[in-house]
């Protein structure tokens, strides 16, 4: 049993190279939670977060703006912190449950607007959460990371990949030779962002209209490539549309342009079409559906995979490993698979999905784990932030020909996260 005993949050403010552009806003800086956890023993575990207030609840972002916003989310992190302290558990999913609920209702007084989403008190509670495992791993030293999942959560970790396919992300404002940059980089599996709002105006027909023209044009420039590692022998698309549609019927017509243009068949998945209160079937959809945002537990993930959902996109970088683990334990019964979203999460989160990803058996087309990484392509300081890892020259830490490769070495150090490197 671990009683903490003391806790303390900072936080580093990261510039991004440029305006990243998803959900129909734009982030220009993503706050980095930095939480410590000391235990009765006086062992210490340190945990990241990454505070994502246009992803995790857009309305915030809306009224509030990234800076208030982002305030905000650090205030509920802190409350739960303190919430946290002289709490016991055996592993850290024994605690989520009332740090969750805590935070959701301290989150709840602080807003008077619609209801926040449940998405954006786990945001707030990754750091926390991360901290928890990085404790619980000090107390089972040489541990790997498999071995600390309660053997409840082993069944849907059957996998062992030696390599992972990278999917960068395609926002709104990368350029056509961007694009090709990635491509020519060796990435076979392309994010793209859709659901834009060109005019600022909300209007369905117009973001539907930049949505066909901009998976036409990301088309013309993949449609040649060959590609060893999907099904198709073709370049993959992931659609991730961020519940920008309010109804099956746009994502239809969105579907029949890729038909007319040639793309169906690349298409892997389609991420969140919907926002969250649309409950429609989507069994009837020509492409595997996946869902992220409106999965907060596993019931939402039951609900989902009831309305015919295919995936499930994976955050421990978002919405905690505790939570992505129970999600994971449900879609394994239901044999559905899943892949690890990002969030931009620094290098150490990046390897800390890694973990996960690499338990996770394939989606379908793929001959590997499926994992989005972004955070390279986004952040300034990407090289000094990756200097703190506990094993910054790890073969699998940067992506190759559009793979990571995870060598026996990444297996026996979990990525080298339960070092205690630069953070502590």
């Amino acid at each position: 049993m671990i009683t903490i005993r003391n806790t303390s949050l900072t936080v580093e403010r990261e510039p991004l190279l440029a305006p990243f552009g998803f959900k129909g806003g734009y982030v220009n800086e993503l706050w980095q939670s930095i939480v410590t956890m000391e235990d009765r023993d006086g062992d210490t575990g340190v945990g990241l977060g990454v505070q994502s207030i246009l992803w995790s609840d857009p309305q915030v972002y809306k009224r509030w703006g990234n800076e208030r916003g982002n305030v905000f989310m650090n205030e509920i992190t802190r409350h739960a912190l303190t919430a946290a302290r002289n709490a016991s558990f055996n592993t850290p999913m024994d605690m989520l449950d009332p740090l969750a609920s805590q935070a959701r209702e301290y989150a709840s007084r602080a807003w008077d607007g619609n209801p926040l989403r449940a998405t954006f008190a786990l945001n707030a509670l990754v750091p926390v959460d991360h901290a928890a495992w990085m404790l619980l791993s000090h107390k089972s030293p040489g541990a790997r990371f498999i071995e600390l999942i309660p053997e409840a959560y082993g069944a849907a970790l059957t996998a062992r990949h030696e390599r992972l396919a990278c999917t960068p992300v395609v926002s709104y404002g990368m350029t056509e030779a961007d694009v090709t940059a990635l491509l020519d980089e060796g990435y076979f599996v392309l994010k793209i962002k859709l659901g834009s709002d060109p005019n600022q105006d909300g209007d369905p027909e117009t973001m539907l209209a930049w949505d066909i023209h901009r998976l036409t044009e990301i088309h013309r420039i993949a449609e040649n490539r060959v590609c060893l590692h999907t099904a198709t022998g073709k370049i993959a698309y992931y659609l991730d549309i961020n519940g920008r549609y309010e109804s099956k019927e746009l994502l239809l017509r969105l579907l029949d342009a890729a038909e007319r243009i040639g793309a169906m068949e690349r298409i892997l998945l389609v991420e969140e079409p919907f926002p969250e209160h649309v409950r429609v079937d989507v069994s009837d959809i020509p492409v595997r559906v996946a869902g992220d945002e409106s999965v907060h537990d596993e019931k939402d993930a039951l609900e989902r995979i009831q309305m015919g959902y295919g995936a499930f996109a994976l955050k421990p970088v978002a919405k905690t490993m505790s939570m992505s683990l129970r999600v994971a334990k449900i879609a394994g019964e239901h044999g559905i698979p899943c892949l690890c979203a990002d969030l931009t999460a620094n290098p150490i989160l990046v390897d800390w999905n890694k973990n996960l990803a690499a338990h996770l058996p394939p989606v379908p087309g793929l001959s590997m784990g499926l994992i989005e990484s972004n955070g390279r392509q986004n952040y300034a300081n990407w090289e000094a932030m990756k200097a703190k890892h506990p094993m910054p020259d790890g073969s699998w830490i940067e992506a190759v020909d559009g793979q990571f490769r995870l060598p026996p070495e990444f297996y026996a150090h979990s990525g080298g996260l339960f070092g205690r490197g630069k953070l502590g």
